[in-house]
Formats: structure tokens, C-alpha cells, sequence
């Protein structure tokens, strides 16, 4: 019972603030690799230099970000 109530007062307290939250992160997240590996999409920003320099951190990312980048959007994901 302790379990439901907890999950209970989560879903009324918290519940948006972490979507919103994930949802910011994502999207700076999005802006970081767009800076940085651009290039991939024909939008040079930094020198190549810089950007071999943070391949190892955006190697996990940028399957995703592309992805993301390249699918169709309409009215309603800017909605939900």
C-alpha cells in the first residue's frame, strides 16, 4: 500500500515537472550535437578540430539526434 500512495503523490506533485525537464534536457541536448556535428547535415558551425575533440562524448548520441533531425514533423509535436 505504501508503494501506491508514494506512486499516487508522485503522479499529482512531480509528475510534470520531470517531463519537462526530460523534454529541456533533450532538446539541449539536441542544440549541443547540432553545434558541434552539423557538418553531417551540411551546417558547418565549428572547425573540425573542435569537433573531433568532443567525438567521443557525442558518439552515443548522434544515431538518435539524426534521427530526430531528419523525421517529418507536424502541428501536433508541437503540442505534445
Amino acid at each position: 500500500m505504501p508503494s501506491a500512495l508514494t506512486e499516487i503523490l508522485y503522479g499529482l506533485a512531480i509528475h510534470d515537472q520531470v517531463r519537462t525537464l526530460a523534454r529541456q534536457r533533450g532538446a539541449l541536448e539536441h542544440l549541443f550535437v547540432l553545434i558541434s556535428f552539423g557538418d553531417l547535415l551540411g551546417l558547418p558551425v565549428l572547425p573540425p578540430y573542435y569537433s573531433m575533440r568532443l567525438l567521443p562524448f557525442v558518439v552515443p548520441l548522434i544515431n538518435n539526434w539524426r534521427h530526430r533531425m531528419l523525421r517529418e514533423r507536424d502541428l501536433m509535436d508541437a503540442i505534445f
